[in-house]
């Protein structure tokens, strides 16, 4: 396996800094707010000669409430997991209360600390390092994350401490089918994947926005590997106040972008809102798989569930193809159903359309229900083909095709789905319009004709 490097410290030191220097990436996000790091973020850096897995967390404050000791949690189990721990302090602090604590604490884990003392930009080495030899944590390396100075010999000093890698095959890049879990936020997104993966991997609890960043969890299932995307809550653009929530709302586009099946988990609770109806349609708009699950079903009353079933369809039939799931992330009801279902709209969503079928779809849909009729002329439709997948594209031949009315469009969208038992994907037609070969020809006469239609003009005129 790959080595692991931590980085830990108290908040807003330079740790997603130094991480997305290290993994050259912007996996991390920075922001000068304190606390905004809160789940354990893995990325992938490849030096001259070795390679290794960056383990970011969030800062350790000592504060006793409830978020604060959660996220402690997180840094325990990335110390748990390193092979060497960067303890990252800041130059222009000192060392302070914190920073001793952080020092007790490592010293208990047993790891290979380093000692990195940051935002050190413009500073000379040996007389910042000279207050922080005091913590006994060995050399201390005086580096800027933010302009890179130094940073290559923290690096290399943290490799000689790991061993080495054992068969230097070992990717962190997570692969497997890559599954965006997306909602409003406190819908029970990073719940539902503590749930799979039966352990505490996310911080979750009650309080809105708990994730501000896209954390990619590596899954298996029954020999199907998986990556979970827990995502940022995204409200309506007029809720957004705080900036990095701003940032983390990206995040989460971003995530739907890369994803090959999206989950929306729906609040139960909350009914479907029009924020839940607008991000089904981004989801769709972006052409991506999708299925929906409706969380915290275990806590409505009959009356309740049966008020949810008639919204749900009320709001929602532009989705029928799209399975429903009635889920509870907390107790675990229904959830793997929720993933089966997932691991077939991906599947529809890379299916191979072999162009004699499609054609055969096309003639028979042709022959039930064939083109209205544009301007005295029936609009002729000839072969389809596959133009592209995830979603899939259907590119349909023919004459006049841009005059083809969109319900017949969705008859035809219909007629493919039903063939290939398409569940879960969007499916976009694109309509050719054949070149016509005498297109453009009929008004270029010879010099002679052209002399010959002048003389009958002029003989009409008199």
């Amino acid at each position: 396996m790959l080595p692991a490097i931590a980085l830990v410290g108290r908040p807003n030191v330079g740790k997603s800094t130094l991480f997305n220097r290290l993994t050259g990436t912007r996996d991390a996000l920075v922001a000068d707010f304190p606390g905004l790091t809160r789940d354990r973020l893995y990325g992938y850096c490849r030096s001259a000669n070795d390679s290794v897995i960056i383990i970011d967390t969030g800062g350790l404050s000592g504060d006793q409430d409830e978020m604060s000791r959660l996220m402690a949690k997180q840094v325990e189990l990335a110390v748990a997991e390193a092979d060497v721990v960067v303890f990252l302090v800041e130059a222009a602090t000192g060392v302070t209360a914190g920073d001793e604590e952080i020092t007790r604490l490592l010293r208990h884990s047993g790891k290979q600390v380093l000692l990195a003392v940051n935002k050190a930009e413009g500073l000379p080495a040996a007389e910042t390092a000279a207050e922080f030899w005091s913590m006994g944590l060995g050399e201390p390396h005086v580096v800027s994350a933010a302009r890179g100075d130094r940073v290559n010999d923290l690096l290399t000093a943290a490799l000689a401490l790991c061993p080495p890698d054992t068969d230097g095959t070992t990717s962190v890049v997570p692969s497997g089918t890559r599954i965006a879990v997306v909602g409003r936020p406190n819908v029970g997104k990073s719940t539902l994947i503590n749930r799979y993966l039966g352990e505490e991997r996310l911080v979750a609890t009650d309080e809105a926005g708990t994730t501000r960043d896209s954390i990619y969890v590596p899954f298996e299932f029954e020999g199907q590997s998986f990556v979970l995307v827990d995502t940022a809550g995204i409200r309506r653009r007029a809720k957004v106040e705080e900036g990095v929530e701003k940032f983390s709302v990206v995040k989460s586009l971003k995530a739907i972008e890369e994803a090959d099946v999206v989950m929306v988990l729906l609040d139960g609770h909350q009914g479907i809102t029009d924020q839940d109806v607008s991000l089904i349609g981004l989801v769709l708009e972006r052409g991506r798989a999708m299925t929906i699950g409706i969380n915290k079903w275990d806590g409505l009353s009959s009356a309740e569930k049966g008020k949810l079933r008639r919204e749900l369809d009320r709001k929602l039939p532009f989705v029928d193809f799209v399975n429903q799931h009635h889920i509870s992330a907390k107790h675990g009801s229904n959830i793997y159903e929720l993933l089966a279902s997932a691991v077939d709209a991906a599947e529809c969503a890379f299916c191979e359309m072999p162009t004699s079928r499609l054609s055969q779809i096309l003639n028979d849909a042709i022959t039930a229900h064939p083109p209205p009729m544009v301007r005295s002329r029936r609009i002729k439709l000839s072969y389809a083909h596959q133009g592209g997948r995830n979603p899939p594209v259907v590119v349909v031949h023919g004459n006049q095709t841009s005059r083809l009315p969109g319900a017949y469009r969705r008859y035809l969208v219909n007629c493919f789905r039903k063939a290939f038992r398409l569940t879960g994907t969007p499916m976009r037609l694109e309509l050719v319009t054949s070149r016509n070969p005498y297109e453009g020809k009929r008004n270029k006469l010879t010099p002679r004709q052209a002399r010959s239609r002048l003389r009958v003009r002029n003989r009409a005129k008199r």
